[in-house]
């Protein structure tokens, strides 16, 4: 098993497994949105004595909030 070391951001410092460690991307949701991960560099402790293989990210942004009202605007209007 690998985990994702997040970097910057609202979810500075935490840990999440990674059912693979070949993601370039982790969008997250947060709060009444979603947060955005991207890879920052190699896999580390990848040896099988040396501990969980590590995946640094680092925040990238914070896409508009979604709320139930924006189900209801459509395109034009």
């Amino acid at each position: 098993m690998a985990i994702a070391r997040l970097h910057g951001g609202p979810l500075d410092g935490q840990v999440l497994p990674l059912e693979t460690p070949d993601l370039d991307q982790l969008i997250l949701p947060y709060s009444e949105g979603q947060v955005v991960y991207d890879r920052d560099g190699g896999a580390e402790n990848t040896g099988d004595a040396d501990g969980p293989t590590e995946v640094p990210f680092r925040f990238t942004e914070e896409p508009q909030e979604i709320t139930p009202s924006d189900d209801d605007v459509r395109p034009g209007e």
